[in-house]
């Protein structure tokens, strides 16, 4: 996507190039975790289905039915309204015919997802995809900020050649990217502050759309099985798009060159072993009726739709990780979407039921050249 340094805002720099942050706005910050879900008095009005029973929770939020939000009766984009103490304009305004979602039914669900979100987050660089007249609109992927302030945000100067990139460490942050009109968000695979040494792999498997969602499930158990007879473990996510992401968790120490040839040699290894199902190569007449494997995503600069963003597509899918058991239920890249996420969300929620990617963040495991060469030399 375009990165329009040219559409991109921010105030000036500190003398010494450090991350700062912009000032939030004269509203009272509200806590982030647990008033996260009852920030907005109007948000009462948004549907969230009742429990399922215990042994159908899994099942019950798998297969949730896509009911699109209420129309408001005064459409008017000019409508303003308020989430979380901070103002939005043109609340109103419809972002997806598809689903009648309006601007401000995006922002509460940023300000009810922020629990789970920020996480994902938090310490590092943001790219944006904005749609400042809605996904009938003009588009802008935005990495940087160069002239107007978004209140809130963090500012990291010194990591990509004087451009400051967006950093979404609070809810104040968030709900003004959200009131920006940006839609999307896309981390990078490396903390700001070492922003060298990724932390971890991701690989995104795009269908050729002629194929069944059957054939991306086995994509996917296919690619686990890859990763996990090289001693790695490996998550999953819904796209909120086609395709899943599989994401291996590192401990910092490879640089990017090391990472992308390991990511590389993997994607080739799978079009190799099984060429009918993947290729490795971008080309459109290469992915027909196959499963391209995009590394591309493991260089210094490329990010990943973070987990519980919303995609710039019609029906505004969600990225939503899930554990491996669930994979068979899902339905599509898409399976959640804006109109159904908050049966997922109240799953979540429940205190004993444990997070699909709870050991994410206590895997200690990294790549090497010695497993690039062993992949390059067929195997596994």
């Amino acid at each position: 996507m375009q990165d329009a340094h040219s559409t991109d805002t921010s105030p000036g720099r500190t003398p010494t190039g450090a991350s700062r942050q912009v000032p939030e706005s004269p509203s009272q910050p509200v806590p982030e975790a647990l008033q996260a879900l009852t920030l907005d008095a109007a948000a009462a009005d948004v549907p969230v289905p009742r429990p399922a029973r215990a042994k159908r929770q899994v099942q019950e939020a798998l297969q949730a039915p896509q009911v699109p939000p209420a129309r408001p009766r005064n459409s008017r984009a000019s409508t303003t309204g308020e989430v979380a103490g901070v103002r939005i304009t043109s609340a109103r305004r419809i972002i997806d015919v598809e689903s009648g979602t309006r601007k401000l039914d995006l922002v509460r669900y940023y300000a009810r997802v922020a629990p789970w979100l920020l996480p994902h987050l938090r310490d590092r660089p943001v790219a944006l995809l904005r749609a400042p007249q809605g996904l009938g609109g003009e588009r802008v992927f935005q990495r940087h900020l160069t002239r107007m302030a978004i209140p809130g945000v963090t500012l990291h100067d010194e990591l990509d050649g004087g451009h400051p990139l967006i950093g979404i460490d609070s809810l104040d942050a968030l709900i003004h990217v959200a009131q920006m009109d940006g839609i999307e968000l896309h981390t990078w695979s490396a903390r700001a502050a070492n922003v060298d040494l990724p932390d971890r792999v991701v690989f995104d498997l795009d269908p050729d759309p002629a194929l069944g969602w059957e054939r991306v499930i086995e994509a996917a158990q296919l690619t686990r099985t890859l990763l996990g007879d090289l001693g790695l473990e490996a998550f999953c996510q819904t796209s909120g798009n086609k395709g899943l992401h599989i994401v291996v968790p590192l401990v910092p120490g490879p640089g990017w060159d090391d990472t992308k040839a390991f990511a590389r040699a993997v994607a080739q290894r799978l079009a190799s072993g099984w060429p009918t199902q993947f290729t490795a190569i971008q080309n459109a007449d290469h992915r027909k009726k196959k499963i391209y494997v995009d590394y591309l995503r493991n260089v210094r600069g490329a990010g990943t739709a973070a987990a519980y963003s919303v995609r710039a597509r019609p029906g505004l899918g969600v990225c939503v990780p899930i554990a491996w058991d669930e994979l068979a239920q899902t339905t599509g890249g898409a399976h959640w979407t804006l109109a159904n996420i908050d049966v997922r969300l109240k799953q979540l929620n429940r205190p004993k039921r444990a997070a699909p990617w709870a050991r994410f963040t206590e895997v200690r495991q990294t790549v090497s050249s010695e497993l690039t060469l062993r992949l390059e030399e067929g195997g596994a």
